[in-house]
């Protein structure tokens, strides 16, 4: 087997190569070329940290929960073994590796042999390939990048080292000592990048894998941006030439020059803080980088031109050397005045901006001490106090439940996941909401304009009939203004209720039974982007019934919500997943009002229970509405569309085009949250169990499903400040003598059917062992990734 590693570079490209591997992936796999997915889905950042010096601690590895050495040894070991199980059951002749931090962060011999041990026992042939452009255009695109994650040192450091008598690398390299992570202190993000001699990094790795093994290729932005990227990837990798074309791609956007001097600027306050022991969540970083945000031109290559005249004589060398090259890759740009740093503009003050976010800061410099206090108490044994009733604080030992009923791999998960960034708590975003006071008033319905259909849910339903009337009272009480709901099979009066309610002008109802592709679900959403109500929409929403949009801000309205995200297009509404509190027979009451308990908002494992829901702008950005998303980006709508998540901050830019769960840098609740009903009572778990999931229409939902749902150690009421109003506009619809009877027969139908179900053996050990586990948020965490390797 040959091994191709890419190493990069990072700002030549590798990003939009990663993503051409992720889409081809199945593809290559059915040709014997292996993308491994178990390194990273698409930058293999996995084993990048796997590969790192135990003290080479670098911000993947300090985010992610991987700084200690025994972390990282853990790490190394996991992705060892997934990496042989993916290569065991894929057999393939070439595997293609790719993360863009090997070139730009590995610097020691000991790092790359680290990389080569790890990769010889599949193949001695091992083949680096990297893409590169000319220095200062690459160290503009470098500069920008750091600046804007917290570097605070000027160019005129990279200026002044061109300017040296030193080799570049080695006079590079001094500054990579200095590393304090929580100082935001990395030299991948403050430092001068060494690897932009290209000589010395080929020097570096083949001093490890051989002479001959590395190979640069040239880096262009049209080609890179366009279709045709395939071939030179084909060229690059060797890869069979009918592996079709790739997507069109928007190519690099530099930060202006005045911007750059701003975040700089404000990345000196902000450090002079963290000094002070203050906390800087990487969020709120981020946030200041986007309100500082000012037009206008870049930083141009041209004006750096004493560094690119610095290695010329060794880009002639490297245009003799790599036949794939080409002379325009690394000619230098036309020389200008030489750089200095722009004006920030408009009299901006640093430490203005860094005021207004001063209470922001302190209060996460007073949850960051206390989240530290209690993590120091918990170790000597001192019971935690906390201002409000929380569940005790997770034992360092499985409860007796969890010892019987935990299989090994989970047992193993959970000693991994004891004390680690992946545990489950509750101490992010606002406090507890447990003793929330005022309820929401009363809001009208708003009226339209003809031809606007507001607000507007589309569903899909299957068997839902008794749930129906709350959850349309409910949405209709907090703004939204018109619904489309798409049913099939349904047996419950679930699509007479719907009728009626048509008839009512509440909403439309389509009937789905003859929906074709691969699920009804995605079916239904094809059909209504021909809908006029959608069409029309201003913003839509695509939600199930077990689904509540809990507005926690203002009067708790969409409107609410949408005046504090002006510019806004798109609102990842992440899940609350709540568990069945202890209802176990199913009863007509609001669901609402039955269960609060819920996950912990800190809980980046299982990928479930950060999934999120999308409400979205109506500007025609994406062609597609898919279940948890709209799906394929207008590439002339990519710089008008703007998300953010709960808290209305906003996102990286990588969910533009993917991505359905939030991440630990991108997760809020502050201002909204999406309330997953999945279990209801323990009785409505056997119903939806027996009729199976809408959106896979061939799978069943056992315990699994249970384990990964049932969230109970904490409490969140906060919805509950709706159950006046709710209930107000429930009972005006029921004011309708048919819709009352329909809701009626929907009641005893479930009731009728739960009481069937338990007369089946099937279905009463289901019910009795669901009900029977009783586990902690850390237990159920680890139980949950072991039911996700198994399957």
């Amino acid at each position: 087997m040959r091994i191709y590693v890419h190493i990069g570079l990072s700002t030549c490209g590798a990003d939009r190569i990663q993503s051409v591997f992720n889409d081809k992936r199945d593809q290559l796999a059915g040709k014997g070329i292996l993308y491994p997915h178990s390194l990273g889905k698409k930058n293999h950042t996995r084993l990048f940290m796997a590969c790192t010096d135990p003290d080479h601690i670098d911000p993947l590895r300090f985010a992610r929960g991987n700084a200690t050495e025994a972390e990282q040894s853990a790490l190394r070991e996991a992705v060892t073994e997934e990496l042989a199980r993916e290569v065991e059951r894929v057999q393939p002749h070439m595997m293609i590796l790719s993360a863009a931090q090997l070139a730009t962060s590995l610097n020691s011999t000991t790092e790359l042999a680290r990389l080569r041990d790890m990769l010889t026992p599949y193949s001695d042939d091992i083949r680096i390939v990297a893409h590169i452009d000319e220095q200062a255009r690459v160290l503009v695109r470098h500069y920008g990048t750091q600046v804007l994650a917290g570097r605070a040192t000027p160019l005129s450091q990279e200026l002044d080292i061109a300017a040296g008598d030193r080799p570049w690398r080695d006079a590079c390299l001094e500054h990579w000592d200095k590393r304090n992570a929580n100082l935001n202190q990395f030299p991948e993000v403050t430092a001068p990048p060494f690897w932009l001699d290209y000589e010395a990094l080929q020097e570096n790795w083949e001093s490890v894998f051989g002479a001959g093994s590395v190979t640069f290729r040239p880096y262009d932005e049209e080609v890179f941006a366009s279709p045709d990227l395939t071939e030179e990837m084909c060229e690059a990798f060797d890869l069979p030439r009918n592996i079709g074309k790739a997507q069109p791609s928007r190519g690099p956007v530099l930060p202006s020059a005045a911007w750059l001097t701003r975040a700089r600027q404000i990345n000196t306050v902000l450090n002079g803080l963290l000094e002070k022991k203050k906390a800087i969540p990487r969020r709120m970083w981020r946030r200041l980088m986007e309100v500082i945000e000012i037009p206008g031109d870049p930083i141009t290559p041209g004006s750096l031109s004493a560094l690119s005249i610095s290695f010329e004589a060794s880009n002639k060398r490297l245009l003799k050397a790599h036949t794939g090259l080409k002379p325009e890759t690394l000619k230098r740009n036309r020389k200008i005045a030489d750089w200095q740093e722009a004006e920030p503009e408009l009299g901006f003050r640093p430490t203005q901006y860094v005021a207004a976010f001063a209470w922001h800061i302190d209060k996460a410099t007073r949850q960051q001490r206390r989240a530290r206090k209690e993590a120091e108490q918990a170790a000597k044994g001192v019971p935690v106090e906390v201002a409000k009733p929380e569940p005790a604080p997770q034992k360092d030992q499985l409860s007796p439940a969890a010892e019987k009923l935990l299989p090994p791999a989970a047992i193993a998960n959970y000693e991994k996941l004891k004390g680690g960034t992946l545990a489950p708590h509750n101490r992010i975003g606002l406090d507890n909401d447990a003793d929330l006071a005022a309820a929401f008033s009363e809001v009208p319905m708003r009226e339209l304009p003809k031809g606007n259909s507001g607000n507007v849910i589309v569903g899909c339903m299957k068997n839902e009939a008794p749930y129906i009337l709350e959850w349309v009272a409910y949405h209709r009480a907090i703004g939204v203004d018109n619904f489309i709901i798409y049913t099939n099979g349904c047996e419950d009066g679930t699509s007479e209720i719907l009728d009626r309610l048509q008839e009512l002008g509440v909403l439309q109802h389509r009937n789905n039974d003859e929906w074709k592709g691969n699920s009804p679900q995605q079916y239904a959403l094809n059909q209504s982007l021909k809908e006029d109500v959608i069409k029309n929409a201003e913003w839509i929403i695509h939600i199930d019934v077990d689904e509540f949009i809990n507005v926690r801000c203002g009067n708790g309205t969409l409107a609410d919500f949408i005046e504090r995200i002006p510019d806004a297009t798109n609102v990842a509404m992440t899940w609350r997943l709540f568990g069945h509190n202890d209802v176990r027979e199913y009863r007509d009451d609001l669901v609402i009002d039955q269960f609060e308990t819920c996950a912990p908002k800190y809980c980046p494992k299982p990928h479930t229970v950060w999934g999120f829901k999308t409400m979205f702008r109506n500007i025609g950005a994406y062609e597609k509405i898919s279940c948890h998303r709209p799906n394929k980006l207008d590439d002339a709508f990519r710089d008008k569309v703007s998300w953010v998540n709960g808290s209305g901050e906003p996102m990286a830019d990588d969910v533009l085009d993917n991505g359905w769960r939030s991440s630990k840098r991108s997760i809020g609740y502050d201002l909204l949250q999406l309330n997953h009903y999945a279990l209801r009572s323990a009785e409505s778990f056997l119903i939806k169990r027996q009729r199976g999931r809408a959106l896979h229409v061939d799978r069943s939902i056992g315990l699994n499903y249970w384990i990964r749902m049932d969230w109970s150690d904490h409490k969140d009421v906060s919805i509950k400040r709706n159950l006046a109003r709710t209930r107000a506009e429930l009972d005006r619809l029921l004011q309708d003598k048919k819709l009352l009877n329909l809701h009626e027969a929907a009641v005893e139908w479930h009731k009728q059917k739960a009481k069937s179900l338990h007369a089946m053996p099937e279905f009463q050990e289901l019910y009795e062992q669901a009900i029977g586990i009783k586990l902690n948020a850390l237990e159920r965490v680890a139980y949950s990734l072991a039911l996700e390797v198994d399957n």
